[in-house]
């Protein structure tokens, strides 16, 4: 697995992979990682490029074989021989249909087997917490991935609150008011549960409830 850089995240949302949705800032996802293939598109300006532009931001798992995790292939009609299937258009890394002496092999690895480019994982589930300042009395809504721990889930509040470092997490439920909240383990192993698929059953809408954790001031304020 590649080495994330600094101030990346161990998992990603959807919707975070979707805000990088141009050939300046181009994410997409695969198999459960995500991909930066920003540098890939700066080095390959050639319409190659044009397919993966226009799936910027998406889940492009469809375009490889779950088993081989490479480029699906078909056979070609007119050729009968096996080819790439890319019916969004041949992209970058992908041999053209004929020999030609215009295609050169100029890279180690195809992009998508390219590791360098892994900047971390898609989440399996992402879950809504609702977290209560009790200084300030302001709330938020965070949409935050199912396995990341709760130091995780702060980091992702310090777009609010950069002094979130200087508060106890606590949360209440039917067993005890006010458990302060174990920062290494994630929302499940807090037994802070998913209800959505109760709520689905009972025909809930999923908004009913989001639970809630508390902030309490702690300490001196942390550096902004």
């Amino acid at each position: 697995m590649a080495t994330l850089v600094e101030g990346l995240r161990r998992y990603y949302t959807p919707q975070e992979v979707a805000e990088h949705d141009t050939a300046e800032n181009c994410w997409v996802s695969f198999f459960g990682r995500v991909y930066d293939l920003t540098p890939l598109l700066d080095a390959n300006k050639s319409v190659l490029a044009q397919p993966i532009v226009d799936h910027a931001g998406q889940d492009l798992t469809h375009w490889f074989d779950a088993v081989t995790q490479d480029v699906k292939v078909h056979v070609n009609p007119a050729t009968e021989l096996r080819v790439p299937y890319t019916p969004m258009g041949r992209f970058i890394h992908i041999p053209p249909p004929e020999p030609t002496t215009d295609w050169v092999v100029d890279f180690e690895k195809p992009w998508w087997k390219d590791d360098k480019y892994a900047v971390g994982s898609l989440t399996r589930k992402t879950r809504k917490i609702r977290v209560k300042n009790m200084l300030t009395r302001q709330d938020h809504l965070l949409e935050v991935c199912s396995e990341e721990t709760m130091a995780e889930v702060l980091d992702r509040y310090t777009a609010f609150n950069s002094h979130a470092s200087s508060y106890t997490w606590k949360y209440t439920d039917s067993k005890e008011v006010g458990r302060v909240l174990d920062m290494a383990k994630t929302l499940e192993e807090s037994e802070i549960p998913d209800e959505r698929g109760k709520f689905d059953h009972l025909s809930i809408d999923d908004e009913y409830y989001i639970p809630t954790v508390h902030l309490y001031f702690a300490d001196d304020l942390t550096v902004a």
